[in-house]
């Protein structure tokens, strides 16, 4: 299959049917001959067929089209990102099954504890439900989309994929958004692990557990970290972390579980329940919530690229099921959480539950674990876009030594960062808002602009009713991903500077926080 026969005008902006190449062979993070797969898929940017298409606008139809791809696919080539991401190892792709684990296990976390609030300041079930019911359609079109631009330059990352769409600016400003989001998401994870273990040492130990240094989250939670979490974060492939995903999705059911066995068998009384939004304007506050929920298109991309059957029927029925997981999860979550506590649901449901019991206790830890096994996921994706960063701007000419050494140094100096923030600034409140926003730009913009891009250079002159309707589409997209954008960062932020916005005192005082404490610890003045 060609080029010409994917983007023939009057056909669909894809080929018609999922590539019957087994891209096992193309697994992301390997070196190979970057002739591999050209027998294939034609490494040719969208962006150069379209220009060239325009040029060429006024000379003669009957020549074959194929002539001048041929003509540029060397010069672009050398544009696109080095096709040197494929691998030869067909043995090491994940399953279908395991690519859900990974997907479920990208999407699921801090969001299925604060959901049940953003219900409550939403209006209520009903109002939150279908709000989340409208953003499912986009989630799972965005999701489609991004694989199957993916599979035009056989791309392996969300910063590939978007320099197939918009070229070279296109990729870089994707690798600057993408490793501030990622960024931003490790350092809360490592701040929910710290409040997790907070949360169970104030239970079984005292209120006071935090004057023993050993029980100190400054100590627990970096220590922890560097044990469970560091020697995941040097891995070429993300389809290693396969495993710890499958763990961390047994975590949220029980979790799941949790929530409505205590809905259904304990005392607790409600506050008030909502049936409608006080003001229109509240409907927004949960799509923060939702977004950075659902946002699983950063890890979409380096998670199709090691699937062991890359085309979009396996994938589409790997998204499918994960994303279904999802929404049972997180609203089975929310749904019976704030119908148990009503308008008097913590930011964090587990807060309301009752720590000394067994059950509430494995919740904690266990959420706390199932961070550890998210974070690494996150910080791959990250690890990529600030690289791809390093790479353009000081590297000229990469090997795999050099791409090892710039691995292991990007990610020692990620995970040092993260640790060090986390420490310090214990508050995620803004940083939440400031990332449910970017994930608008993750579900709604880049998909709404590798759907434009695709489609005019299919049919650049909008010839076909089908091609216009894409896109308007597309359109769709990127108006409404920016539109979100700004409505939920300026509410965020006007949230965050509200006075009645405050901080939760910690479950346990000392004198030396963050960096003091080791200070102290260690009797340095």
């Amino acid at each position: 299959m060609t080029i010409k026969d994917c983007i023939a005008p009057g056909d669909s902006i894809f080929c018609p049917r999922s590539y019957d190449y087994d891209y096992s062979d193309h697994c992301y993070g390997q070196d190979d001959d970057p002739t591999d797969f050209t027998n294939n898929l034609f490494p040719v940017s969208i962006i150069r067929q379209n220009s060239a298409h325009s040029s060429r606008s006024g000379a003669d139809d009957n020549e074959d089209p194929n002539e001048s791809i041929s003509e540029k696919s060397d010069d672009d080539q050398t544009v696109l990102v080095p096709a040197s991401t494929s691998c030869p190892d067909t043995e090491g792709g994940t399953s279908t099954l395991g690519t859900i684990f990974l997907i479920v296990n990208a999407a699921l976390g801090a969001g299925l504890l604060n959901l049940p609030k953003a219900f409550d300041q939403a209006g209520g079930v009903v109002t939150a439900v279908l709000v989340q019911a409208m953003l499912l359609v986009f989630i799972m079109l965005a999701l489609l989309i991004l694989a199957q631009t993916a599979n035009i330059d056989n791309s392996a990352t969300l910063q590939e994929v978007m320099h197939t769409a918009a070229g070279v600016w296109g990729r870089r400003a994707t690798s600057v958004i993408v490793t501030v989001y990622c960024f931003g998401s490790c350092i809360t994870f490592l701040i929910i692990i710290g409040d997790q273990f907070d949360r169970a040492f104030a239970s079984l130990v005292g209120s006071d557990y935090c004057h023993t240094w050993y029980f100190n989250r400054d100590f627990v939670m970096p220590a922890s970290s560097f044990l469970l979490i560091l020697p995941l974060c040097y891995t070429k492939k993300i389809d290693f972390l396969k495993y710890a995903s499958a763990f961390g999705v047994f975590i949220i059911i029980y979790v799941v579980a949790l929530i409505f066995v205590e809905y259904a068998t304990g005392d607790h009384v409600p506050g008030p329940i909502k049936t409608k939004p006080d003001d229109w304007v509240d409907v927004f506050s949960v799509i923060p919530v939702i977004c950075f929920g659902y946002q699983c298109h950063v890890s979409i991309i380096p998670i199709y690229s090691c699937m062991k059957h890359r085309n979009i029927k396996h994938f589409s029925v790997a998204s499918t099921s994960a994303i279904a997981i999802c929404v049972f999860t997180y609203t089975g979550a929310a749904t019976f959480g704030y119908l148990t506590f009503g308008s008097t649901v913590s930011e964090d449901i587990l807060t309301n539950y009752n720590a000394k019991k067994p059950s509430v206790m494995i919740a904690l830890v266990a959420m706390g674990l199932k961070t550890y096994a998210t974070y690494p996921i996150l910080l791959f994706c990250g690890r990529e876009g600030l690289s791809s960063i390093v790479k353009d701007i000081f590297v000229k000419d990469d090997t795999p030594s050099k791409e090892k050494s710039r691995r292991y140094t990007i990610a020692t100096i990620w995970f040092v960062a993260t640790i060090l923030l986390a420490i310090e600034i214990p508050n995620i409140g803004a940083v939440i808002h400031v990332l449910g926003s970017f994930a608008a730009i993750f579900i709604f913009v880049f998909p709404g602009v590798c759907l434009l891009q695709t489609t005019l250079s299919r049919d650049h002159k909008l010839a076909t009713t089908k091609s216009r309707l894409t896109i308007i589409l597309a359109l769709i997209f990127v108006v409404l991903g920016f539109f979100l954008f700004g409505v939920v960062l300026t509410q965020g932020i006007k949230t965050d500077l509200s006075p009645a916005s405050t901080e939760s005192p910690p479950l346990c005082e000392t004198e030396a926080r963050g960096f003091r404490f080791y200070f102290n610890l260690f009797n340095v003045t």
